[in-house]
């Protein structure tokens, strides 16, 4: 067999079989930065390589970027900026005003989690019965209804009630825009708009930031400074939830798209390499196959802990800096700095991994190796106004959890398991993301040292998951590289990656 390679000049020499297949997992990692054609031949996709590259699939994936993404990008700020309320809200007079001691706020900040968790299982299935546009605009319609009632809460009981419910319709979003971008976006073209959409993540920490400090600075006796920060953010959200109803695309052949003749046979060809084929039917035996992959564990187990950070950092950050020995406005100011390093991290990882084929866990690894060095300064500085530099320094998991969804959509085909993945990973996320305010401590402020021990385990173990996922894949993709089929099956006939051997792992 021959190899053909794109930039032979940047690859190592790894020692190949005879008939060119890898023999160890030591070469597996250059037999990966190969795209493979489906033919007998198994020679390298020169023609889809240059139908890619082709000015009408330029114009396609432009039409997308335009008519897709910004939505997605929109929608995907709101959500994370909606659940951060009671963060810049706690900076005011939020726990004053409803009466709420340590224990509550932390449950009132981590009830958001169990609606997210009772949602997962209804939301699968809504996945594959209902119209996907329509179905996210009706969830962020209804979100942005409950945070706009939130700023007429006067107690614990209500303030549980709807952060449950707030959790409850937030629960779907973001397995829907992974789904979406799953389904218009070639395999190596999802990790950048992935990144593109959690990149708004980052903008939200920076503008929420940004947003309560202006609303701070108002002088009003009409509402409390929260309570307008809850009013404004929930009438902007319900107002887009109706935009994303009438004009989100949830279908790669939308009229609304206006595609040419040479455009909609690309559309087939691009359905076939991202290994999407949408399907109303349940296929259980596609669950029972995930069920039993190792790899799906591994990576929730991953999830959860990365995002027991998510859980204390996110609710907890005007508090932490306002312990540094902040002011309350001057902290809410300065926690914008963290939607900075987010984006920083963001924008880092998928420039590697777009630029090397392979790297995409290996990069997840070495950002939560990051994460750990800034919770380590920010448990170890003395200084309690430098601990600021640590906190800017611990928020790669972010971009680690990007690259764990990048994963999913990238090697997991089959329409209901990647359903099933992507709504269990969203499960332990919401585990983690549950437990992690009550690792911060009352009588440990200001350094809150246990919390910081216990998210530095964490990393530790989401490194070890995330490289014995990778092992998997990588030990699967040696086996399918020496007993690769002639012939691949359709993509209608909605394979999953176990039943179709001709399936590479993008690692």
């Amino acid at each position: 067999m021959a190899f053909n390679f794109r930039n032979s000049s940047q690859i190592p020499m790894y020692s190949f079989e005879k008939n060119g297949r890898p023999q160890s997992l030591a070469s597996v990692d250059a037999y990966n930065n190969f795209n493979y054609d489906h033919s007998s031949h198994l020679q390298l996709e020169d023609d889809a390589y240059q139908q890619e590259k082709s000015a009408q699939e330029k114009a396609l994936v432009r039409r997308l970027d335009l008519f897709i993404l910004p939505l997605i990008c929109i929608i995907d700020f709101l959500q994370f900026l909606d659940k951060s309320t009671i963060n810049y809200a706690a900076a005011f007079t939020f726990k004053e005003d409803l009466h709420l001691d340590q224990t509550q706020y932390n449950m009132v900040g981590s009830i958001f989690y169990a609606g997210y968790f009772a949602f997962q299982i209804p939301n699968n299935y809504l996945l594959q019965r209902v119209p996907l546009g329509k179905y996210i605009g009706l969830i962020v319609f209804l979100w942005g209804g409950v945070l706009t009632a939130m700023a007429f809460g006067k107690n614990f009981s209500q303030m549980m009630a709807m952060r449950f419910l707030l959790g409850l319709f937030e629960a779907g979003i973001y397995p829907s825009l992974s789904l979406l971008v799953s389904t218009f976006y070639r395999r190596t073209e999802q990790a950048p708009r992935l990144g593109a959409f959690w990149l708004c993540n980052g903008f939200a920490l920076c503008f929420g930031g940004l947003i309560s400090y202006g609303i701070g600075s108002m002088e009003t006796s009409v509402f409390a400074t929260w309570q307008w920060i809850m009013l404004i953010m929930g009438i902007v959200t319900c107002v887009m939830g109706v935009i994303c109803f009438m004009f989100l695309i949830d279908n790669p052949k939308s009229p609304a798209l206006g595609l040419n003749a040479e455009q909609s046979v690309l559309v087939e060809k691009r359905t076939r390499d991202n290994a999407v084929f949408r399907t109303t039917m349940v296929k259980k035996h596609q669950i029972i196959e995930a069920i039993k992959e190792p790899r799906l564990w591994c990576l929730c187990l991953a999830a959860m802990f990365l995002n027991a950070q998510n859980g204390g950092i996110t609710i907890y950050s005007t508090q932490l800096i306002n312990a540094f020995g902040f002011d309350r406005l001057e902290s809410v100011l300065l926690s914008a700095g963290s939607g900075l390093s987010d984006i920083f991290y963001i924008c880092t990882s998928v420039y590697i991994v777009t630029r090397k084929e392979g790297r995409v866990l290996y990069t997840a690894m070495g950002l939560m190796a990051m994460d750990l060095v800034g919770l380590l300064l920010l448990l170890l500085i003395p200084h309690q106004k430098l601990k600021l530099i640590g906190f800017y320094l611990c928020w790669p998991y972010a971009a680690t959890y990007v690259l764990i969804l990048t994963c999913i959509t990238s090697n997991v085909s089959g329409y209901t398991k990647k359903i099933f993945y992507n709504g269990v990973v969203t499960i332990f996320y919401t585990i983690g993301n549950f437990s992690g305010s009550f690792f911060f401590v009352e009588s440990q402020k200001p350094s809150y040292w246990g919390g910081m021990i216990g998210y530095c385990c964490c990393c530790v173990l989401c490194i070890l998951c995330l490289w014995i996922a990778r092992w998997s894949m990588a030990k699967e993709n040696i086996i399918r590289c020496q007993h690769r089929p002639d012939e691949s099956k359709p993509v209608e006939e909605d394979q999953t990656d176990a039943e179709d051997l001709s399936f590479i792992y993008l690692l």
